[in-house]
């Protein structure tokens, strides 16, 4: 199930975006196997949660803060830091392949470098 986020976005751009969003995730769903990666991109950092839908549950996440934070900004050379560290954990609970949601963001720059890390590593996406 898709939840709508609540109220008006603030600038048509965003608005934009939500729309992308929700239509990306109605054709986007992770399982135990095959987990949804959904990315999350700000001015300052990178997020990355690995999702289970099926049970409604969060895995694990990587971002660029936080305690278990990788050492890197938000620029490309962090976002493959970012997805070096996803790749690791993913192969620690014995996950080889995923699904991409990007989160109605463009498939561009840090968002590419972190997809293109985690298969460098041998995650299939």
């Amino acid at each position: 199930m898709i939840r709508k986020p609540y109220g008006k976005a603030g600038k048509a751009s965003t608005a934009r975006r939500i729309r992308r969003k929700l239509a990306i995730r109605k054709k986007v769903a992770g399982n135990a196997e095959r987990p949804r990666l959904s990315v999350n991109r700000t001015n300052k950092h990178i997020t990355v949660q690995v999702i289970d839908d099926e049970a409604n549950k969060t895995l694990f996440s990587v971002q660029t803060y936080g305690k278990n934070a990788v050492e890197g900004k938000c620029n490309v050379a962090g976002a493959q830091l970012v997805g070096a560290k996803l790749a690791e954990n993913l192969k620690a609970k014995n996950i080889s392949t995923a699904v991409f949601d990007r989160n109605g963001l463009k498939y561009h720059g840090v968002i590419k470098a972190v997809v293109e890390s985690a298969r460098e590593n041998g995650i299939q996406i």
